[in-house]
C-alpha cells in the first residue's frame, strides 16, 4: 500500500514547501485537483514547477478534467511533464460533472462523456508515435514511460468504470468507503471482460480532518459544499475520518514526555512516518492544513505481511487495564 500526500490549493506560493518536505519524506505521491471556475493552481503547470523542487516522489493529477482541454496539445503537455520528471507522471483523469467549468471552456456538459473517449483514442496514438491523422505527423516529445503516462480514471457511472478497462491503466475511487467496494468491483469484472492482462491499479481517496473540533466542523462544511453539485454530499461527509479528542490528548501528552508512536494519521505541519511501510496516497484539496484527503492504492499480486505471532490480524495489541490509584 502506498501514502502520498495532498497538496494544498489556498496558497500556491507553499506548494514547493509541501512538496520537499513530501519528497524528503515517506510519501509516494503528491496529488492536486483540477477545476477551472474555483481559485485553484493549474495541475499541470504546478507539477511542472514542483517536479524540478522533487526528485523521487510522484506527480499526480486528481482528477484533470480533460473534456476541458484540446486533446493534441493536452497529449504534449502529458508527455513533456512526464518526460522532465523522468516518468514520475500519474495523469488522474475526469470528465468533470460542475456546469459552470464546462461553460467557462466552452464545453458541452451533456457529451463530456464521449469527447473523453475521443480523446483518449487520440492521446494513446500520439503517445505510441503514430502520426496525428493522414495528414499531419506525430506529436512528441516521447513521455519517459513507453506509450504515455500511467493513466487513472475517476467516475461513478458505469460508463467511467469501463472506461478504466478500454483506456487506462487504473482506477481512482473517490466515493465514501461505504459504496467504494462497489465500484472497485464493476472496474476489476470490465477489466476482465476486456481481456486485460493483470489487474487494475486501485486509488482509494478518504476525506479527513485533523485537528480540534472546530477544524473539523468546517472541514465537514468544506467537503459538503463542494460535493454538494453531485447530490452525494451527505454520504461524502459521512465517510470523513476525524481525530477524537482522546487522539489529540495522548499527542500532546506524547510529544511533551518526548515519546514517539507509529500512527496511521499525518498532520500539515509535520508528517508522521508509519513503520508498517504502507504505500498510500494522500490529497489535501481543501482550504485549511489538516482537512484534506487521503488516497489508498494496492497494486495487484503484492502479498500482505504475516501478523506478528500472538497477533490476531488487523487488530491492534490490546493493552492491559489500568488500575485506579
Amino acid at each position: 500500500m502506498n501514502i502520498g500526500l495532498g497538496l494544498p490549493i489556498t496558497d500556491p506560493a507553499a506548494l514547493l514547501d509541501w512538496a520537499r518536505r513530501g519528497d524528503a519524506g515517506p510519501f509516494s505521491t503528491l496529488g492536486l485537483l483540477d477545476r477551472l471556475v474555483y481559485d485553484n493552481p493549474e495541475p499541470l503547470v504546478a507539477l511542472a514547477v514542483i517536479a524540478g523542487a522533487t526528485t523521487r516522489i510522484r506527480l499526480q493529477t486528481e482528477v484533470l478534467l480533460a473534456p476541458l482541454r484540446e486533446p493534441a496539445l493536452l497529449a504534449k503537455q502529458a508527455a513533456t511533464l512526464d518526460r522532465l520528471c523522468d516518468g514520475r507522471l500519474v495523469l488522474g483523469l475526469g470528465v468533470g460533472g460542475r456546469l459552470d467549468d464546462h461553460l467557462a471552456s466552452g464545453t458541452d456538459i451533456q457529451t463530456r462523456g464521449r469527447r473523453l473517449d475521443q480523446q483518449m483514442a487520440l492521446m494513446r496514438r500520439l503517445w505510441s508515435g503514430q502520426p496525428y491523422d493522414d495528414h499531419v505527423g506525430p506529436i512528441g516529445p516521447a513521455s519517459a514511460r513507453g506509450g504515455g503516462p500511467e493513466v487513472l480514471f475517476g467516475g461513478f457511472q458505469p460508463a467511467a468504470l469501463e472506461r478504466v478497462a478500454r483506456w487506462g491503466d487504473g482506477f481512482l475511487a473517490a466515493a465514501a468507503p461505504s459504496w467504494a467496494a462497489g465500484l472497485i468491483d464493476a472496474v476489476r469484472a470490465a477489466w476482465r471482460s476486456h481481456g486485460r492482462a493483470g489487474a487494475p491499479r486501485i486509488v482509494a481517496q478518504v476525506n479527513t480532518a485533523l485537528g480540534p473540533p472546530a477544524v473539523i466542523d468546517d472541514a465537514r462544511t468544506a467537503i459538503g459544499r463542494y460535493y454538494e453539485f453531485s447530490g452525494r454530499a451527505e454520504s461524502m461527509v459521512a465517510g470523513m475520518l476525524t481525530t477524537r479528542a482522546r487522539s489529540a490528548r495522548r499527542s500532546r501528552s506524547s510529544k511533551a514526555s518526548g515519546s514517539t508512536r507509529s500512527c496511521s494519521t499525518a498532520t500539515a505541519a509535520t508528517p508522521v512516518r508509519s513503520t508498517a511501510r504502507p504505500r498510500f496516497s494522500s490529497r489535501t484539496g481543501l482550504p485549511g492544513g489538516r482537512r484534506g484527503r487521503f488516497r489508498l492504492t494496492r497494486r495487484a499480486g503484492r502479498r500482505r505481511s504475516a501478523p506478528r505471532p500472538g497477533r490476531r490480524p488487523g487488530r491492534a495489541p490490546r493493552r492491559p487495564a489500568r488500575r485506579s490509584r
